[in-house]
């Protein structure tokens, strides 16, 4: 695959759309994949952390292979391109994208050994001590020998492929980040061939964990794995013939799809035309296990990737294996405790939501309060013979979500649907697609929203013909509508009829439905028309009112912070006076702390048993608070190349809730918060006075659930 097209970089190489002139120094600024490094450290120290759970550690540890695979995919691909095209753009920091790459490689390669450290010397002796155990070959007993070469012959021979590599059988097309083996081989075969070296793929239909009987093991959960057995009888596939070695590999390819924005006709067709090739994109990265320098090299080759694109591991070549585990051993004592998540107040007294929501606003906290209500709501309104029509986005739903079935019901039952899908929803095209197809074959309007611009933004909206007229009730959102995610990320959602509101939602979905100019909205930020400019305002009105002698502040919390026009507005601000409290739980190119710059700004990310995924933007210039809550991070993607919202909060008891709940106990949180630096260093923040864990005291304050049994819950799903 070729992401490249003539017209543009691909997709993965973020350059904004406005002005890259900027009123600070690029000394000023930090690079974002460095940045984002920065973070899987900071994930990676939980598996060191002791007062987590056993198997919340190791899932953990899997998370960080798997936020590593999407980097080498998207990150580290798109530098090589912009390396490959001589393209010298940088970002705001200044950093040319071949000193990028230099400095990523060293980085992932300490990251990536210092995870396999963990796994051999800590985790693998801590799960063992708990009756957990990967037996290696060494360790088989006679009778697990038994049983291994039995399950080798019924279950995995059959289904294997060697392929002896020569003339008639060059190196076969390997897969994005599919297990492979390659064997050096000595002898002839039965057409007197003796080229040396063969391919073995692991097919993906074979389980790449297996559990050994319990009778057959001396602990309450053993397993081996995948490629153990094919070690041990790698042999048995090349009859006749000497094996010299078997070595796993694993290779990485771009996995960042291209769609001409300029060229495309049909969005859907197009995406379908591309997503076959994703598996088979340019080499970026090289796993190996144990393997000859000879046959290390000989692979390099055949990928076309250097010494520095090479990983040498320390066991398995894709830890994301081992995230299957937790779920398969029954020790809930390793495990975070279970906890129910709470229905709001204003809707436990009545059964009809809509009355509910007539009576005010309702402010739901996820996971804390459950998603159950939004459920609810659609659900109500695809029975309701009032609603006459459902409009709503999806970015990310799932495969088999419950909200897909009420819309699908909605249409049957002759109300009018229209579902915006994003099909550029990275990774989860395949899903998107096949939920578009479905929705269609029921008579919903599906559409693709805007080409060029995804569609993030989280709306609902239902249209009920009341005794005055229509009334729009709305649902809005800073995370996905979907139902599992819902109970490990954190998430506020907001159902509201404010006619005012509901004006502003209807007038974007007719934008990304319909045609014609952008009118002004009431009361939503939207990108990428007004959000950028609306925060831009409102950071300099802090700054105006600082300067005046007025009070201000700001608070914000998002996943990312990279927009340069913001970081110079807030260095503005923090010179000027103003406050700055900033939680920003991935990447951020602000450096706080910096006499003369950013004294008065303040950066931290809290890494817990929950994402972080708010995104709450606080501004109190002059004693007026405002609070906005939004599905857009401060990037330059998401306020010019994406569809977004920010809603603001004007009931003040739930903007007080908001400012409690979703900021200020993560500003005074001193166990799970990690305070950044103006070098972009993270210091874990800790307190042996009064312990303040931000998510155990919303478990219990929020979700109402007592004293949490683990002492300090950190796992991100």
């Amino acid at each position: 695959m070729n992401p490249i097209h003539n017209k543009r970089l691909p997709h993965c190489i973020d350059k904004p759309a406005m002005s890259t002139s900027h009123k600070f120094s690029s000394e000023h600024f930090l690079n974002r994949e460095l940045s984002l490094l920065a973070f899987n450290r900071r994930v990676l120290a939980q598996v060191a952390d002791e007062s987590v759970p056993l198997l919340e550690r190791l899932r953990f540890l899997c998370i960080v292979s798997s936020n590593l695979d999407e980097f080498f995919e998207i990150r580290v691909a798109g530098l090589r391109e912009q390396i490959k095209l001589n393209n010298h753009a940088t970002d705001a920091d200044g950093m040319p994208p071949h000193e990028v790459f230099r400095r990523v490689g060293e980085q992932t390669h300490k990251l990536i050994a210092e995870q396999y450290v963990l796994l051999n010397d800590v985790m693998l002796p801590a799960l063992a001590k708990e009756g957990i155990v990967f037996y290696r070959r060494n360790q088989w007993s006679e009778r697990q020998r038994i049983w291994i070469r039995s399950f080798f012959l019924r279950e995995v021979m059959p289904v294997l492929t060697p392929i002896g590599l020569d003339p008639s059988h060059p190196f076969p097309r390997v897969l994005n980040k599919s297990l492979n083996f390659a064997i050096e081989l000595e002898g002839t075969d039965a057409f007197g061939r003796n080229s040396g070296a063969a391919i073995v793929q692991a097919p993906r239909a074979l389980p790449r964990i297996i559990r050994l009987p319990a009778e057959l093991c001396d602990v309450a959960n053993g397993f081996i794995f995948l490629s153990s057995i094919l070690h041990e009888h790698v042999d048995e596939l090349f009859s006749g013939m000497t094996v010299l070695g078997c070595y796993q590999f694993r290779v990485t390819r771009n996995s960042d799809l291209f769609v001409d924005d300029e060229e495309v006709k049909n969005l859907r067709i197009a995406l379908q035309g591309e997503l076959p090739q994703r598996h088979l994109g340019d080499a970026v990265r090289l796993e190996v296990a144990n393997c000859s320098e000879a046959m290390t090299d000989f692979l390099l080759l055949q990928f076309e990737l250097n010494r520095s694109n090479l990983y040498r591991v320390q066991g398995i070549v894709n830890l994301v294996r081992l995230m299957s585990v937790p779920d398969r051993v029954d020790r809930p004592d390793l495990t975070f405790a279970p906890f129910q998540a709470k229905i709001p107040k204003a809707l436990t007294k009545r059964q009809d939501i809509f009355a509910s929501i007539r009576k005010g606003d309702i402010l739901m906290h996820h996971p804390y309060e459950s998603f159950a209500p939004v459920i609810q709501f659609l659900q109500q309104a695809s029975d309701d013979p009032h609603v006459v029509a459902i409009k709503m986005t999806v970015y990310r739903t799932g495969t088999d979500s419950v909200l897909m079935e009420h819309l699908l019901r909605a249409a049957q039952k002759g109300k009018e649907v229209t579902v915006v899908v994003e099909l550029m929803a990275r990774f989860d095209e395949e899903a998107n697609l096949s939920i578009a197809a479905r929705l269609e074959e029921v008579g919903v309007h599906v559409v693709y929203g805007v080409v060029g611009y995804k569609t993030h933004a989280k709306m609902l909206m239902v249209l009920r013909r009341e005794n005055q007229g229509y009334r729009r009730y709305l649902h809005l959102g800073t995370g996905n509508y979907h139902p599992r995610t819902t109970r490990l990320y954190s998430d506020f959602g907001l159902l509201t009829c404010n006619p005012e509101i509901g004006d502003d939602v209807n007038e974007v979905f007719q934008q990304l439905t319909g045609l014609g100019k952008a009118n002004t909205l009431k009361h939503l930020w939207q990108a990428p028309f007004s959000l950028h400019q609306k925060l831009l305002e409102s950071i300099r009105n802090e700054t105006a009112a600082a300067a005046s002698g007025q009070p201000a502040r700001i608070m914000a919390k998002m996943n990312s912070l990279l927009e340069p026009e913001i970081i110079e507005a807030l260095y503005e601000a923090s010179q000027a006076g103003v406050k700055v409290d900033l939680i920003v739980r991935g990447v951020c190119s602000l450096r706080p702390g910096v006499k003369g710059l950013s004294e008065n700004i303040r950066v931290r990310s809290v890494i817990g048993r929950f994402l972080e995924h708010h995104r709450i933007f606080c501004f109190h210039a002059g004693g007026k608070q405002n609070v906005y809550l939004s599905s857009a991070d401060w990037m330059d993607r998401n306020f010019f190349r994406r569809i977004e919202i920010s809603f603001p909060i004007l009931d003040t008891k739930l903007k007080r809730r908001i400012v409690k709940e979703g900021l200020k106990v993560y500003l005074t949180d001193n166990t799970q918060a990690w305070d950044m630096d103006g070098n972009g260093d993270y210091q874990i923040k800790s307190s042996r006075r009064r312990r303040i864990c931000a998510q155990e005291l919303l478990l219990r304050e929020v979700g109402g659930t007592g004293t949490i049994s683990s002492p300090k819950p950190d796992n991100l799903p």
